[in-house]
């Protein structure tokens, strides 16, 4: 068998892992082990907090929608649960933008789910 020598390889290997923790502080930009490390612990977190990202979005329309009920004297469970009732398919992003956007809107919505 020959014997094959991965210095190119190698050197390939370290140049791009070095490129991606560019900005990094102390031994995790300059020191291979650490900045590999880093690297893998960076990708776990951007992958979970892609999911958590959506998360917090939905959150936020749910106060938005919620306080603009609270001003017109509900609260966003019963109108959640008249909306079903009524059989109005609007999602929540929506609601939430025309909360803020045109009230006149989301309480013609508000008065034909509770009729």
């Amino acid at each position: 068998m020959v014997r094959v020598k991965k210095g190119v390889n190698a050197l390939k290997t370290r140049r791009n892992i070095l490129k991606q923790v560019k900005g990094y502080r102390f031994g995790r930009k300059s020191k291979e082990k650490a900045a590999y490390e880093a690297i893998s612990h960076a990708g776990t977190y951007a992958f979970a907090h892609r999911r958590d990202k959506k998360a917090n979005a939905r959150a936020i329309w749910n106060v938005r929608i919620n306080a603009m009920l609270r001003e017109n004297g509900t609260t966003y469970s019963k109108f959640i649960g008249a909306l079903k009732k009524a059989d109005i398919q609007i999602d929540r992003k929506i609601l939430a933008e025309l909360a803020e956007t045109s009230p006149i809107s989301f309480k013609a919505i508000l008065l034909k789910a509770n009729s």
